[in-house]
């Protein structure tokens, strides 16, 4: 019989009965430290699982957890942040983007804030992207008996895996110098319609057309919205 180093509850067994920690915590080490970089990336909890699922058959995967099997897909504010951080870690280690900027001659317009703001929070960013396109998927498929944050966490996950395309392309164009912006940008898109008209009901093709307008109309909202915010911060802040 020991005391728990957490509560000082009396311990018989592996684990506390009244916090749950380990009878003998881990020592911090190396391994400790992995382990919890695994937990923070949610690795040990199926995000390799996740995308495989969201590439193979990402309406039924969503049904699915929506209908209640939510051990195996990460949670999907879960997913949009962990790959919204991959994105952004590698385009501030690479810069690639500051090319793309520089190419369309946006350095010194109010255009360049948009895209600065969305570059410093695209956690939230995407968040917000898939509250528009929640929206219009809402609005254009309103016969289907699924309420609005059921159809925001079908757009989480499609907004993830709109990141995950990004970074492939993002990768591939710092390796080979080329650029894949435009490319990711198409796979991005068509790879959403999908995923959304198979999520309604992909036996029908007007779904997938409904799913392309919720796509490109919630994705426009969040660009004006964007670049309402990025105007009020180019003039509050302009040298």
């Amino acid at each position: 019989m020991m005391n728990c180093k957490n509560c000082n509850s009396e311990v018989a067994q592996n684990f506390c009965p009244n916090c749950g920690q380990a009878a003998n915590p881990a020592r911090i080490d190396g391994l400790y430290i992995l382990s919890e970089i695994g937990k923070v990336f949610q690795l040990e909890k199926g995000i390799f699982y996740t995308i495989r699922e969201l590439i193979m058959r990402p309406g039924r995967s969503i049904r699915d957890f929506l209908a209640g099997n939510r051990d195996k897909l990460i949670k999907p504010l879960t997913f949009v942040i962990v790959t919204s951080v991959i994105y952004s870690l590698f385009n501030r280690l690479t810069h690639f983007e500051d090319k793309y900027i520089a190419d369309m001659g946006l350095e010194q317009t109010e255009a360049v804030s948009v895209m600065r703001f969305i570059q410093g929070n695209y956690e939230y960013a995407n968040i917000l992207a898939g509250f528009f396109i929640a929206f219009w998927n809402k609005l254009l498929f309103r016969k289907y008996q699924f309420n609005f944050f059921e159809i925001l966490i079908l757009c989480c996950y499609v907004v993830g895996m709109f990141m995950l395309i990004y970074f492939v392309f993002a990768v591939l164009q710092v390796l080979m110098k080329f650029n894949f912006i435009e490319v990711a940008t198409v796979i991005g898109a068509f790879y959403s319609t999908w995923a959304m008209g198979q999520f309604f009901d992909g036996k029908r093709i007007v779904n997938y057309v409904k799913a392309f307008f919720a796509y490109i109309l919630g994705f426009i909202a969040f660009i004006v919205a964007a670049s309402i915010v990025g105007v009020i911060i180019f003039i509050l802040f302009k040298p």
